[in-house]
């Protein structure tokens, strides 16, 4: 079984660092990953800026189409 690497995000600025961070490794635009994921391109802007009132499945749709997921695990639980 293959083992899962990741990073602990804990906040909204987090997820949008990573979100940055991938697209601009992928050499992507903000406006082409805005219309691989359908959103609209202020939704990425604002993602990568870590405002914190934004919707959950729009910001799962963007992870997946960079090639990431989110997953929950329960950190009392790992060992």
């Amino acid at each position: 079984m293959k083992e899962i690497k990741g990073i602990r995000l804990s906040n909204a600025a987090e997820w949008g660092k990573l979100v940055r961070a991938t697209r601009k490794e992928q050499g992507i635009s903000q406006e082409q990953l805005a219309g691989v994921a359908n959103v609209g391109v202020r939704f990425i802007s604002d993602l990568e800026n870590g405002k914190k009132t934004l919707q959950l499945d729009k910001a799962i749709l963007v992870l997946e189409a960079l090639g990431l997921g989110a997953y929950a695990f329960n950190r009392w639980e790992m060992k």
